[in-house]
């Protein structure tokens, strides 16, 4: 019951504060534009130019296409395109990271649905006799095989590179090696957990109990497991790991605005309104403070 309990409020939270901290970047006040071209949205300009090249660009309409932009972000979420394109030794054990967690994402809620499955009497999970019960056992076994084994790697690794990385090791602050330490910690009691029983055995079980806050007996290393997971799901979107949320305004309201600031546009009346801003917190910079008073 309490390893229900905090399976639940840590998703809970997860989902929660990354909302929050969705909309809290939305409340901003308007940012500086970049506008690095090429815009994914420019229609036409596919080349890296832009709609301002046209001549009285004002006159004519600006057709942008969103699909574009979207394709463009999944390059990004998904490939991680940019640190491929820019630093492609760095991009191998990063991409092992988060492709490991997208495998591991998609093992829970193959875990959850087959445990849902088992709850309801249906074993389609189990029959391997059928091909969809063949396709969800595999399927299982190996999101979930792949993603203990690149996270954990991925993690392991970008720690390691951190920490003897002449370069990297002068700006990694003490947070960051804390946060590959969780996730390498929470995927390694994870492999010692589930290592023999990947598919629909003893973790569907585990799920479905989790699931239905069916009481059910736990050795102390998924205690150990499931409290760290727990941990690592509220403490990701409070940490510098939850740029899984900024991405969106940095691509869309950052790099890629490049909407004319025109008489009565919106653009305008954010500039205005971002004009008028004052911050309610104090700076000590010394270039933010007023000169001192010379002495008599």
């Amino acid at each position: 019951m309490i390893l229900s309990i905090i399976a639940y409020l840590s998703i809970g939270l997860f989902v929660g504060i990354s909302v929050f901290k969705a909309y809290q970047f939305a409340k901003m006040p308007f940012h500086g534009r970049m506008d690095l071209y090429p815009v994914p949205k420019e229609k036409g300009f596919e080349h890296g130019g832009s709609y301002y090249e046209e001549t009285a660009w004002w006159t004519k309409p600006h057709e942008v296409s969103h699909m574009r932009e979207i394709v463009e972000m999944l390059k990004e979420i998904l490939f991680i395109k940019k640190l491929f394109e820019n630093q492609r030794p760095f991009w191998w054990i990063s991409y092992a990271l988060h492709l490991g967690i997208y495998f591991l994402m998609a093992w829970t809620i193959l875990l959850v649905v087959g445990g849902l499955f088992e709850v309801n009497g249906i074993s389609v999970a189990a029959n391997t006799s059928s091909i969809l019960g063949l396709l969800v056992y595999y399927v299982t076994a190996l999101t979930g095989y792949f993603g203990l084994a690149l996270a954990t790697l991925g993690s392991g690794l970008l720690f390691l590179r951190r920490a003897f990385d002449n370069t990297l090791k002068k700006y990694t602050t003490p947070q960051e090696y804390f946060n590959l330490l969780l996730i390498f910690a929470a995927l390694v009691t994870g492999i010692f957990t589930w290592g023999n029983d990947l598919s629909f055995g003893y973790a569907r079980e585990v799920t479905a109990n989790l699931v239905t806050f069916t009481p059910f007996s736990a050795n102390g290393l998924l205690t150990l497991h499931i409290f760290l997971v727990g941990i690592m799901l509220i403490y990701i979107p409070i940490s510098k790991m939850s740029h899984y949320v900024g991405k969106y305004f940095t691509f869309h309201k950052v790099l890629w605005d490049n909407n004319p600031n025109l008489k009565g546009s919106g653009v305008e009346q954010e500039i205005k309104k971002a004009s008028s801003f004052r911050p309610t917190t104090s700076w000590s910079a010394p270039h933010i403070n007023p000169p001192a008073a010379p002495e008599k």
